[in-house]
């Protein structure tokens, strides 16, 4: 009797174990697709394109650089937005100033490498006024989080389908991240695609601050960027 149970009891320990490793493998396939849910379908990272720098409105090298919907404007469009804290604003509340229009999310890798320039940035050209606005193209909860932990000091705002619209109505495709640069009449002066670096902020930067003096025409400006930008651009392209 004793070796008749004893083939099936191993045959119920066996079924049990192979149970309980389907459910523990559904779970996480579960968790893995509830992950990627959180990333919207229609946004990608620009890590996963080959980007370079581009101006507006000059144009972009099409073989180097995602195509843009529509003609990038001359000034900001009106976007609003709500910020973190659910309050809504347009980027006309920081009119007068020189503004940074930065668009990421938190699941972007160059977005979040980003973040610690961005905030340094805003210190160091406090004298110029500079504001920083971050549009996040994520899920509100999941931006508040990551702002509170990783401390980001400047605007946000943030919206799913909405940031999706913003990213439109400045002609672009929804390839992460990229960075607005306007004069402080709200003029686009260039749009950066891709990961944004210190030395390349900075010539921007410093063209927009002359744009705003009076001592740099807004069309020699974004020539100058373009230029400057192109030779940069050797330093960061991974070897």
């Amino acid at each position: 009797m004793s070796d008749q149970r004893a083939p099936s009891s191993r045959q119920a320990w066996g079924g049990l174990l192979a149970l309980t490793a389907v459910l523990l493998a559904s779970a996480a396939i579960g968790f893995i697709a509830y992950r990627l849910l959180l990333r919207p379908p229609s946004v990608r990272a620009a890590l996963a394109v080959p980007v370079k720098p581009v101006s507006a409105p000059l144009g972009r090298e099409p073989e180097e650089a995602p195509t843009p919907q529509a003609k990038v404007p001359e000034q900001l469009p009106e976007i609003r937005l709500p910020g973190i804290d659910g309050t809504v604003h347009s980027l006309t509340d920081w009119k007068d100033r020189p503004l940074v229009v930065n668009f990421w999310a938190t699941w972007c890798d160059p977005c979040r490498r980003e973040i610690p320039l961005l905030k340094t940035l805003r210190h160091e050209h406090a004298g110029d006024r500079l504001e920083i606005v971050g549009i996040a193209v994520d899920y509100p909860d999941e931006v508040r989080k990551y702002a509170q932990t990783h401390g980001i000091d400047y605007p946000l705002l943030v919206g799913d389908e909405g940031g999706l619209e913003a990213v439109n109505a400045f002609g672009m495709e929804t390839v992460l991240p990229f960075s607005v640069f306007a004069d402080r009449h709200g003029r686009i002066v260039t749009l950066k695609v891709g990961e944004l670096h210190q030395d390349e902020a900075e010539l921007i930067l410093d063209r927009v601050r002359a744009v705003d003096a009076g001592t740099l025409p807004l069309a020699t400006a974004r020539v100058q960027i373009t230029e400057g930008i192109r030779r940069l651009r050797t330093a960061h392209a991974p070897e």
